[in-house]
């Protein structure tokens, strides 16, 4: 049976039980709706650790003023079904009310790396993100945390603020799930049309397309960021947003490819914005 807990009070009192008997825990922060990349990410905990901890909690800082915080998919029965199909041990499922019981006097900003990408998009959201991100790991206190690649400038910038303010925790990056025609699976797919769920293949078929220019030997970031360009205004009605090419993790724009970069997409269909990407090694000089 996988208990609810509601409150940061009772969970900090089952993790000192947990911490008590030495059991070594793995965290899985969600915003619920999970689909097939959250629970992939919930049996990795499983496998590894004695007990494994999900939260389920729609952050209402990390949205911005026109953003989809009151249509963000919810449902928290569906979501302990499946959890508890796999049998995981505790949801936290706080409300906003009992992460944020006041306005914050205090608050954590994200600089350089959210300055770029979905960060430059969605001033602020990165900023939300390490707050309650800094927050869950304050209360559930994980020996490890696992993050979808998905969002690889958020893994990125995760990373970066457990080095930073010394959490002792191991984050562990999960490689994308996808649908069987390559769409990276996302709570927002609910929201495209029959159609742009068939375009939307697309987005991943474009990313594909540049790492086989890539492999090829194209170096330069314009022309595999034209070529993306090409095939998805040819392929699909939705806006495209941003197609970027940065070193990973450090988050610096390049225009010539060299080291491990990521690929990242954003297309904004009519009510949906998916974002993709794919980190590609590069090559080790000696």
């Amino acid at each position: 049976m996988t208990k609810r807990i509601t409150t940061v009070q009772e969970m900090h009192a089952v993790i000192r039980t947990l911490k008590k008997e030495q059991k070594q825990i793995g965290f899985v922060p969600t915003m619920g709706a999970l689909h097939d990349g959250h629970l992939t990410m919930v049996k990795t905990s499983l496998q590894n650790n004695d007990i494994t901890i999900v939260s389920v909690f729609v952050n209402p800082l990390q949205f911005g003023p026109n953003e989809d915080f009151d249509a963000y998919p919810r449902n928290i029965d569906s979501d302990q079904e499946k959890l508890e199909a796999l049998e995981t041990d505790y949801i936290f499922y706080p409300s906003v009310k009992e992460m944020y019981p006041e306005p914050l006097a205090i608050s954590l900003k994200v600089n350089r790396m959210a300055e770029v990408l979905e960060g430059a998009k969605r001033p602020g959201h990165f900023d939300g993100v390490v707050t309650v991100v800094n927050k869950l790991f304050n209360i559930i206190r994980p020996d490890y945390a696992y993050f979808g690649k998905k969002d690889a400038q958020q893994l990125a910038i995760i990373e970066k603020m457990v080095q930073e303010f010394n959490h002792p925790i191991e984050i562990i990056g999960v490689d994308t799930i996808r649908e069987a025609d390559g769409l990276a699976k996302s709570s927002r797919n609910v929201y495209l049309t029959e159609q742009e769920r068939q375009e939307a293949v697309h987005l991943y078929q474009s990313l594909t397309l540049a790492k086989e220019m890539y492999d090829a030997g194209e170096r330069s970031s314009d022309a595999l960021i034209n070529a993306m360009h090409e095939h998805l205004s040819a392929n699909t009605s939705g806006s495209i947003e941003d197609i970027a090419v940065y070193s990973y993790p450090e988050l610096v724009e390049q225009q010539q490819v060299t080291g491990q970069i990521f690929i990242s997409l954003a297309v904004k269909f009519s009510r949906a914005r998916l974002i993709d990407n794919i980190i590609l090694k590069g090559e080790k000089h000696d």
